[in-house]
């Protein structure tokens, strides 16, 4: 039986955001870019309050998963912390998985926010909560470096002022298969969201809007991927799918295979419309989009739209 879909408050200036590390921490080259990142949330009036296990490396390369997890319960918990934003993202945000109080999490709505490996999380706490979580940039290299027009925008639609229908297009965008479809967004990193198949954090994706971004993916790892959803019959099941930015491939793939080109040979036989952009995914800027939450795609009109917004 699904769980009622719980959309987080939206942010107010003067609200606190905990600032965690659930998958790599923060080590002392990137203190500059975390620095950065807290001064423009600061700039738009809110407090930032790093979790206690944010430079953690207890195991030499990550905290360990009880200690993530800690710092993750404590932000939901503490009726201070309005919102809870990931640092960055990394290898390791599993390990946290199975020791999250998720009644608590359930209990205490707020935006969780996140990228990346984090993906992992995003999809786990709405699977197991019904909390409609965010999609977005995360806190050193979404807003610690060049924040755009775009970020700044975004930010304040997706987390303030409770933005719904179409998201606006950062670059131009493509229809790869055209058609419309309208359900629940799943999705994130492709590497990442595959980490969760057979485990019961993975989720139904009857009907859905699949999105997908990834980094450094090679046409190996791409086609890999992808027949691993094949053959786990995902492209049977979804509504639809939009294909963000690809980092190291888009544009500049050496062997010009794109994630596009493979899904439409791999779903050849399938008729749900795909929609490329540049509207999420590494190293460019991002929509905030709501894992659980409702949205529509008109590939044919290059458009994907919000049917409730991110926040309440």
């Amino acid at each position: 039986m699904a769980l009622k879909r719980i959309l987080p408050p939206r942010l107010r200036a003067g609200d606190v955001i905990g600032v965690v590390a659930p998958s790599t921490p923060v080590g002392p080259a990137l203190q500059g870019q975390l620095d950065h990142g807290s001064a423009f949330l600061r700039s738009l009036g809110f407090e930032v309050r790093l979790a206690p296990h944010v430079s953690a490396a207890t195991l030499g390369f990550a905290a360990t998963g009880v200690e993530k997890a800690a710092d993750l319960n404590a932000c939901f918990a503490d009726q201070g912390v309005r919102a809870v934003m990931c640092a960055q993202g990394g290898l390791t945000a599993n390990a946290c998985l199975d020791h999250l109080d998720w009644d608590l999490i359930r209990r205490n709505p707020k935006p969780f926010i996140g990228i990346s490996d984090i993906t992992v999380l995003l999809t786990a706490i709405s699977v197991r909560t019904g909390l409609v979580t965010l999609h977005g940039d995360d806190l050193l290299w979404g807003l610690g470096r060049s924040i755009t027009d775009y970020n700044r925008s975004e930010f304040v639609a997706g987390l303030m002022s409770a933005r719904s229908g179409p998201i606006p297009a950062n670059r131009p965008r493509a229809a790869l298969r055209d058609g419309r479809a309208e359900g629940p967004l799943w999705g994130g990193n492709l590497t990442a969201l595959l980490k969760l198949a057979g485990t019961p954090y993975w989720p139904d994706l009857s009907g859905a809007i699949l999105f997908l971004e990834d980094i450094d993916l090679a046409a190996d790892r791409c086609e890999c991927a992808l027949m691993q959803l094949a053959q786990m019959g995902v492209f049977d099941q979804v509504a639809g799918v939009v294909i963000g930015y690809i980092d190291g491939q888009d544009g500049v793939s050496p062997t010009g295979h794109t994630l596009g080109d493979i899904l439409l040979r791999l779903t050849r036989s399938a008729r749900f419309p795909i929609l490329k952009t540049e509207d999420f995914g590494h190293n460019c800027p991002n929509a905030y989009l709501p894992v659980g939450g409702l949205a529509r795609l008109d590939a044919g009109r290059c458009e994907l739209a919000l049917l409730e917004p991110c926040v309440a």
